[in-house]
């Protein structure tokens, strides 16, 4: 398997990128023996559409427990009335309505948040330090002899650690939250007298078991989250984007032209398609067979790779077919990298498993990517430029006709 985050020529690199916005990302993700801890422990080799795709699952789980924390809420001030002095009462009253107000407050900020990852995270947070800001609240103003009064305060932070196992949250975020939640419980027994006590010791033991399950639920869910999102985005031969997640990540580059327009000294970013097809492909797979075929195609994907840098998105289209996203290339810039890239195919040793040489050249299509225009239309004459090369000799480039003149 290969990986489209590529290493970066020299030659490619374009710094009017650097006083801008950074753009979608394409990552690759790795499952196997020490890197699927290495993407649990922490979101950093994440790649950026994971990024997306995770923050839509992190965010309907915080609309789920949001709203269950907010039925519960209010539900459990009557057992306060039943139990505690009048006088202590609008104490937790207050509190408790300050807590069903940060709630439904982090409903709507996950309910709007669509698209937004860091304020899905945010939410996320909250969800857990609101609940235990309210119990934290309540130790310091109540006096300690009247902590005794409480009834399923003490449940707080070990709610809130088997919580962590719901969300799909990385093992760091998790491993903090519930070091933050032991030491909740930590001061809760120093404030009621139960510190180094019997019951404090198996109170703490408890939750640090807990938070074990919970961190080992946070990997499973993360772990298995990746790998569903790489079944279903990528092409399991190449291990590229297929042509679905292509047109979705297409769509991204196109919103994150729209944010950044009339920024940095550059203006709108532009954005170009190439469109690649393997000549005469049929031609190998019938002379030496489908798995050379399938070996040529990875040595290309890989050769794509490498000429490309980490920002762009290689993806295979179908078939022998491949597409390459430029990000920040115009249209004369792109056909400089589809030059290059075609002269790497042609002068590339692609075997066979006895290593033997096979001759593979590859036409290219060219055309710039318009912010506002459908991506399917961008595909379109990227492809119709792709064949114009391919009947006119094959092994070049060709650009497609201007798309806001109107031929």
């Amino acid at each position: 398997m290969f990986s489209n985050k590529s290493r970066e020529p020299r030659e490619y690199q374009n710094r009017g990128l650097d006083a801008l916005a950074e753009p979608p990302e394409v990552g690759h993700e790795l499952f196997v023996g020490l890197s699927a801890l290495r993407d649990t422990l922490s979101s950093r080799h994440h790649s950026r559409d994971f990024a997306f795709a995770h923050a839509r699952y992190l965010r309907s789980r915080v609309l789920a427990v949001g709203l269950i924390f907010a039925l519960l809420s209010p539900l459990w001030i009557v057992v306060d009335t039943l139990v505690l002095p009048v006088e202590l009462l609008r104490y937790t009253l207050l509190g408790r309505v300050l807590l069903m107000l940060g709630l439904v407050g982090v409903l709507v900020l996950a309910y709007l948040s669509r698209e937004r990852i860091r304020r899905i995270r945010f939410s996320a947070g909250m969800l857990l330090a609101l609940p235990a800001a309210f119990y934290l609240l309540v130790l310091m103003i109540l006096p300690p002899e009247q902590l005794v009064n409480l009834v399923g305060y003490g449940f707080i932070p070990f709610l809130l650690v088997a919580t962590l196992s719901v969300f799909p949250f990385t093992l760091l975020e998790s491993l903090g939250a519930g070091l933050a939640m032991l030491g909740l419980l930590a001061f809760a027994q120093l404030t009621d007298g139960s510190w180094l006590t019997g019951q404090g010791m198996e109170s703490l033991w408890l939750l640090a078991t807990l938070l074990v399950v919970s961190l080992a639920a946070n990997h499973f869910q993360l772990s298995l989250l990746l790998r569903l999102y790489r079944q279903a985005t990528h092409d399991p031969l190449t291990g590229l984007f297929n042509r679905g997640a292509l047109e979705v990540h297409l769509s991204k580059v196109q919103a994150w032209q729209r944010e950044t327009e009339g920024q940095g000294s550059f203006g709108n970013v532009p954005c170009s398609l190439l469109m690649l097809d393997l000549d005469h492909f049929k031609r190998i797979n019938d002379s030496y067979g489908h798995s050379v075929g399938d070996r040529v195609l990875c040595q290309f994907a890989d050769l794509l790779i490498r000429q490309t840098r980490r920002h762009d998105c290689v993806s295979r289209y179908g078939g022998e077919e491949f597409v390459v996203i430029l990000v920040g290339s115009g249209e004369a810039r792109a056909m400089e990298v589809a030059e290059r890239i075609r002269y790497a195919v042609e002068k590339s040793e692609f075997t066979d498993h006895d290593g033997k040489i096979i001759a593979v050249t590859t036409s290219i299509g060219v055309t710039r990517l318009l912010q506002d225009e459908p991506p399917q239309q961008a595909l379109k004459r990227a492809d119709e430029a792709l064949y114009r090369a391919k009947r006119e000799g094959r092994n070049q480039v060709m650009v497609a006709n201007d798309p806001l003149s109107g031929e």
